[in-house]
């Protein structure tokens, strides 16, 4: 019910509830005329603000009505709005999950789990503002690729909502909001550092690599004092190499089925990967590794399970490039090495492009500085003609051919 005091305007009340509960509401009609439907917006409770504050607040619903709006009205709108955590988990069901490829819907539901729900999830979708997205962003400054991939999957959660009606046509709180400047992160792998790479897996898969164990350290004592090597699987090595000589995608491996793999022709026929249906050629020494590899299920690199294909390589990599005392190479840094060794060598961009599946040229021109046999011959020409000189060494001379004016000779002939 709703109790009208003797000290505050009609409009303004108590709603008192069945348990002793009490709250300031306001009672107006919203619209013109009796028949215009009642409206009850509740302040907030008795007793958390004071009565001067509850009568202002009053005063500015009631200004509002007077203006056509209804106050109620909108708050029950607003009550059905999902939060940003609520948006992001119809996002990731309807768009992502649905229209995108593994890889991708993992990356996705990574950015917005870790980052996204936590930051912002409270809010509702159509209040969240650019200063709060931009704020998020800033805190992200020390991982500037990150920083701007979270801008790219809010903007894309946004133009979602915005085709589903969740939020009104134009609402992107990601948008203008400046990127941070990204450094490119190929690394390419040295002849010298390839073979320490080499060195290291074949001792991780036979006698495997030592290691050491803190002895400073509480939880010390509970370690094996025997057996203190890390030795991987013979998958996880043959998945290494593949890497390496074909320059595939890391789940273009670790998801390779035994039946896309045709051994008599020296290719994979991949149904499905970043770029579409793909076939990779297999040369001799990918062949070998396969070759050599046990069928024990499925999948060429299998998991704990062998019905199921082995997650990732994070272990393994990190205790091989540990042992060949490499830092901040990735597993995808592997594949860059694979297309630096055929640009170095001259075959051409388009050639690199093709083998590593590539649909746009514009991909492969990462690599167009290193594509540099006609510039390393121009070089070499240009400097050894400099050298002879400052060695007092001249270059031969062509002598330029002047013809000389021909003389006729005039004969009589009698």
């Amino acid at each position: 019910m709703v109790r009208e005091t003797d000290i505050w305007r009609p409009d303004l009340g108590e709603r008192v509830r069945p348990t002793g509960a009490k709250s300031y509401v306001v009672v107006y009609r919203a619209g013109a005329g009796r028949g215009a439907p009642m409206r009850r917006y509740t302040i907030a409770a008795v007793g958390k603000i004071a009565p001067e504050r509850a009568r202002t607040r009053a005063k500015v619903i009631l200004g509002a009505v007077a203006h056509g709006h209804d106050p109620a009205g909108q708050k029950t709108t607003e009550r059905g709005t999902p939060t940003v955590a609520e948006l992001v988990d119809r996002f990731m069901v309807d768009h992502v999950r649905a229209k995108r490829k593994d890889g991708t819907a993992e990356f996705y539901l990574d950015v917005l789990d870790r980052i996204v729900k936590p930051a912002l999830g409270t809010a509702k979708a159509d209040k969240l503002t650019r200063v709060q997205v931009s704020k998020l962003h800033s805190s992200l400054a020390e991982t500037p690729f990150q920083a701007n991939r979270v801008l790219a999957v809010v903007g894309s959660m946004y133009a979602f909502a915005a085709r589903t009606d969740i939020v009104a046509e134009g609402t992107h709180p990601a948008r203008g909001i400046e990127k941070f400047k990204e450094s490119r992160r190929e690394r390419f792998l040295t002849s010298d550092e390839l073979e320490r790479i080499g060195g290291a897996i074949r001792e991780a898969e036979t006698v495997g690599i030592a290691w050491t164990v803190d002895e400073t350290k509480p939880t010390a004592k509970h370690v094996a004092k025997e057996k203190r090597s890390t030795r991987i699987a013979p998958s996880a090595a043959a998945a290494l190499r593949l890497l390496l000589f074909t320059g595939c995608r890391l789940r273009e491996i670790l998801h390779l089925r035994w039946q896309h793999v045709d051994i008599e022709r020296g290719c994979l026929f991949l149904p499905d990967s970043k770029s579409g249906r793909k076939t990779v050629i297999l040369n001799a020494p990918a062949l070998s590794v396969l070759n050599n590899l046990e069928w024990i299920g499925p999948y060429v690199v299998p998991g704990d399970d062998p019905e199921m294909p082995r997650h990732d390589l994070k272990r393994p990599w990190g205790a091989i490039t540990k042992r060949a005392g490499l830092t901040g190479v990735r597993l995808h840094d592997l594949r860059h090495t694979y297309a630096s060794f055929g640009a170095g060598s001259g075959l051409g961009l388009p050639i690199i492009g093709r083998l590593l599946g590539h649909t746009q040229a514009v991909t492969t021109a990462r690599y167009a500085h290193l594509d540099n046999d006609p510039l390393r011959r121009a070089s070499e020409s240009i400097a050894g003609q400099i050298a002879a000189a400052l060695d007092g060494k001249r270059p031969p001379t062509v002598t330029p051919f002047r013809r000389k004016a021909a003389r006729w000779k005039m004969h009589s002939y009698n």
